[in-house]
């Protein structure tokens, strides 16, 4: 971990139940100065949503913290991956290992599981790891690229090119997610490393923005208010609720303000770590 990571971030989070539901089952972490922020929206009756939602985000947080105090990120292991994605990797195996424990032993919580996104800064690039159907986007200059494919039934159908991207829009499949936290007692995150820019700004967000607000939409908005993300997350999920809000709505955004690399050799690493 440098030491000028939180200045290299800027972190703005909002979260909203929408017009619909009666609570909010999303759950969000953002732990700026180790670079770490993290999204998760719970599914299942009652309140078992929130709860699985809030284990996750709590666990990931907590165990990549505890993981960054011991390791460097940008170090490469036995597989050749930096240890970042491992880190996301075992924290997110434990958070599903939880969930699944609880619903099975606790009637109440029965079947609850989460969707998870998470996004790591560290030495100029980012891991982003996800299940589910949360998303992740990036605007870089004016072009708006979504990150994550969802693990949706949606997605397959897609890709299969049974239906096109126009026609899900409206398709009534939108919640059907192929892969959830705490639903079976493994599940396989999706992880992949991205370099990044200065100027940078990566969007986490549940599917109660996704669903209610058009891409072209979530893009103009960025870009007309990349100077002001706290007004920019407030006005995506006022769009999400003036469309409908039919699901809760929770945004991240994340604006990298400059470069964030890792000190190198053992020397400036000791520096960065104790002064």
């Amino acid at each position: 971990m440098t030491t000028n990571l939180g200045a290299a971030l800027e972190v703005v989070t909002a979260t909203d139940p929408g017009m619909v539901r009666s609570h909010n089952e999303d759950s969000i972490a953002a732990e700026k100065e180790i670079g770490l922020v993290v999204l998760a929206d719970g599914m299942g009756g009652y309140n078992a949503g929130e709860v699985a939602s809030g284990i996750a985000v709590a666990m990931l947080a907590s165990e990549v913290r505890e993981a960054l105090a011991g390791q460097q990120p940008d170090a490469v292991d036995e597989s050749g991956a930096p240890r970042a994605v491992a880190m996301i990797r075992e924290s997110a195996a434990r958070a599903n290992a939880a969930i699944y424990q609880a619903a099975k032993s606790q009637p109440q919580y029965a079947g609850m599981g989460t969707t998870l996104v998470a996004a790591l800064f560290y030495d100029n690039q980012v891991a982003i790891g996800h299940i589910g159907d949360s998303r992740l986007y990036r605007l870089r200059g004016d072009d708006l690229e979504q990150i994550t494919r969802d693990h949706s039934l949606l997605q397959e159908q897609i890709d299969s090119g049974m239906i096109s991207k126009e026609q899900a829009r409206y398709s009534q499949n939108k919640n059907l997610v192929t892969r959830a936290v705490g639903i079976d007692p493994e599940v396989e995150t999706e992880i992949h490393t991205y370099d990044v820019q200065s100027g940078d700004i990566y969007l986490l967000c549940s599917d109660g923005l996704s669903d209610m607000v058009e891409d072209g939409e979530i893009q103009a908005t960025l870009s007309m208010l990349q100077s002001n993300l706290p007004l920019a997350a407030r006005q995506l999920v006022q769009m999400a609720n003036d469309n409908g809000g039919r699901d809760n709505i929770s945004v991240i955004l994340v604006r990298v303000l400059g470069d964030y690399a890792m000190p190198k050799g053992w020397f400036a690493r000791f520096k960065a770590w104790f002064g």
